[in-house]
């Protein structure tokens, strides 16, 4: 089998890991190949994530390089059961960017999750008609196909919040996302009385930073902090006008951590958040 061109980024995690599990025991690709009886070229592909790799591999590797980490070893044998077709996403492929599917991924195997946006309600919480007007004013105008294939994505990717054990989802808003009036008073407020019905779900926890908030918090771009069923498969997903990306390296994930503790520390309790977004949305 070739080599896979466009691997998913849970794909190329799987491979990152055995690669940094590798290289914690001082190993280089050419062992592990001589190990498991292949060419230092197929190391090189399971760890780029092109190709896939079996759980004895995985289980054999992990002997060679001395893990013991069977919590680890479980989650990166449950990535390499999963295969192409398996999850509704995969109806996209070919429709959507790859970054959308892996986006889907990413909440479908978090067990909890964390996100903070500055200008707009997260893609989880928002009405089909605020994601089609967001849609509607990208850097480079869409064709109407376009818009409606994402608009549609985007309301399935609910269904992780709507499943029978949906993961704790704790949503940190800055209050100019709740006056941005985007598609108009009627969309807007359409929004936030969804935001608020959002925010009694026992899963959902929204706070909001306010104007009123008197320390500095830099907070520009969206941020989600996906949990993994393992700390080492923790996810942080930045997005950018250009396109977004993730981010897994250990020093990064630790500063994100406290980058939502200091969020948490100069937003209102839920209580409050509720009040203030029920007052905007009558103010519309």
């Amino acid at each position: 089998m070739p080599p896979r061109e466009n691997p998913t980024a849970r794909q190329a995690r799987l491979g990152a890991e055995l690669r940094r599990l590798r290289e914690r025991a001082g190993k280089t690709a050419r062992e592990a190949a001589g190990m498991l009886g292949t060419d230092q070229g197929k190391i090189s592909h399971i760890e780029s994530g092109r190709i896939g790799v079996s759980e004895d591999r995985i289980r054999k590797l992990a002997t060679f390089y001395e893990c013991s980490d069977q919590a680890l070893l479980d989650a990166l044998c449950a990535i390499a059961r999963e295969h192409r077709g398996q999850f509704w996403w995969d109806e996209y492929r070919g429709i959507l960017a790859p970054s959308w599917l892996d986006t889907s991924e990413l909440e479908h195997h978090a067990v909890s999750m964390q996100i903070l946006q500055t200008v707009s309600v997260p893609g989880l919480l928002q009405t089909e008609d605020y994601a089609r007007t967001l849609f509607h004013g990208g850097v480079v105008e869409l064709p109407r196909e376009e818009i409606e294939a994402r608009t549609e994505h985007r309301m399935r990717r609910k269904v992780v919040l709507e499943r029978d054990n949906p993961p704790p989802f704790d949503v940190f808003l800055h209050e100019a996302a709740l006056r941005m009036r985007f598609g108009g008073r009627k969309v807007a407020r359409a929004q936030l009385e969804q935001l608020m019905l959002d925010s009694e779900r026992p899963h959902i926890t929204v706070r909001v930073i306010p104007f009123t908030n008197e320390e500095y918090f830099e907070a520009t771009q969206p941020v989600l902090y996906a949990y993994g069923v393992v700390p080492q498969l923790d996810t942080v997903q930045v997005d950018a006008p250009i396109g977004g990306f993730f981010l897994d390296a250990e020093a990064t994930l630790a500063r994100y951590r406290l980058f939502f503790g200091r969020a948490l520390k100069v937003s209102l309790d839920p209580d409050e958040s509720r009040n203030l977004i029920h007052h905007i949305a009558r103010e519309l």
